[in-house]
């Protein structure tokens, strides 16, 4: 995602929140290769019956953003968390709804498949987590208790963002943002195991 220089995308997105239509139109063409490739790695392993194309799931995406104009966009990094929170909403919810029109209309939780451990949950979205509504009430439980360690886990696994990009965006250190990560990444392996085992 570092194609463009990271202060052309603060400009030009400040650009527009400020009311500059010429600005959005000038950001659509940078940043849209860059959705599409996050959207790609979101829909990599999901069903594509729903909203799963990457294109589907950039243009609602993209939707979104426009609407969010009043955001008050820090930076690339921010930009590219905010798209990557909105493109896994709609996946959850498309899984949601999956789910519950298969079980007849009840939420029921996938157990992750044997052998599968949290401390293996890689930096970015390439790699499908076995359950995508389990993974995302965990990160809800763990944002309740620690925002930021849940936003570490946001922005590296969904976002796809680096270390440096992720500590950029929260404000925070490299040393600090691979401290949380550890850390979260356990968290979410025992709330994981918790919740599956009362099933």
């Amino acid at each position: 995602m570092a194609s463009i220089p990271s202060g052309d995308i603060t400009a030009l997105l400040k650009a527009w929140r400020g009311g500059d239509a010429q600005a959005l139109e000038q950001l659509t063409p940078i940043v849209y290769d860059q959705l599409r490739q996050l959207g790609r790695q979101f829909v990599r392993g999901e069903r594509t019956d729903v909203r799963g194309d990457a294109s589907s799931l950039v243009h609602d995406a993209y939707l979104r953003l426009v609407d969010a104009r009043a955001v008050d966009w820090q930076d690339r990094a921010h930009f590219f968390a905010v798209s990557a929170r909105i493109m896994r909403r709609i996946l959850v919810d498309a899984a949601r709804a999956r789910r519950s029109l298969k079980r007849g209309g009840a939420l029921q939780r996938v157990d992750p498949p044997s052998g599968f451990d949290m401390d293996e949950l890689p930096a970015s979205a390439t790699e499908r987590p076995p359950d995508l509504c389990a993974l995302d009430d965990a990160l809800g439980a763990l944002a309740a208790q620690d925002p930021r360690r849940a936003e570490v886990i946001e922005l590296r696994f969904f976002g796809g963002l680096s270390v440096d990009e992720t500590a950029e965006a929260l404000g925070v250190s490299p040393q600090t943002v691979m401290r949380d990560w550890r850390l979260a990444r356990a968290w979410l392996a025992v709330e994981l195991r918790r919740t599956t085992s009362q099933e």
